[in-house]
């Protein structure tokens, strides 16, 4: 599929991906995550599409399967965190952690889209500078100011919530 083809049918793609998303129980951060994934994961098959009788299923399945993905893995990542901390944290340790935690996700859900999704890129799936620049279509420069800016205004949050 040429690019100006995958262009236009992007949005109907990515309005697919969110809706699945949200009626099978994703939040509105979770359904942009995954909606985000999916398209990515479009456009690196994208030479293959045409072979498809419908796309738009494709969305879907891959829209379910990221989400049960995501549900499982932070099901055995609650569960480990929760037999690690409650083995070696007292009571207070453990609601700290859970605040610190909480205020975190917090400002990141705060951050830009854009920001948002090279941190999750880069921390999250583990994917160098390159792959994201190629993946998304800009420069490698790009992928490293924007992750620069991310880390700097996050850690600017955590220092004026300690001088408090």
């Amino acid at each position: 599929m040429e690019r100006s083809a995958f262009e236009q049918k992007a949005r109907t793609w990515r309005e697919k991906a969110l809706n699945v998303s949200r009626h099978y129980g994703a939040g509105e951060d979770m359904a942009e995550d995954i909606a985000q994934d999916v398209m990515l994961r479009l456009w690196q098959m994208h030479d293959e599409l045409e072979r498809f009788r419908s796309v738009e299923a494709i969305v879907t399945l891959m829209a379910k399967h990221t989400l049960r993905d995501l549900q499982r893995r932070r099901t055995a990542e609650s569960l480990e965190e929760a037999t690690i901390v409650s083995l070696t944290s007292s009571p207070q340790e453990e609601l700290e952690s859970k605040e610190n935690e909480e205020w975190l996700t917090m400002k990141l859900q705060q951050l830009p889209t854009t920001q948002r999704t090279l941190l999750y890129m880069r921390q999250e799936e583990r994917r160098s500078h390159e792959e994201i620049a190629q993946l998304l279509g800009i420069e490698t420069t790009s992928v490293s100011t924007l992750l620069a800016r991310a880390r700097r205004t996050l850690l600017e949050e955590i220092k004026r919530r300690n001088k408090r």
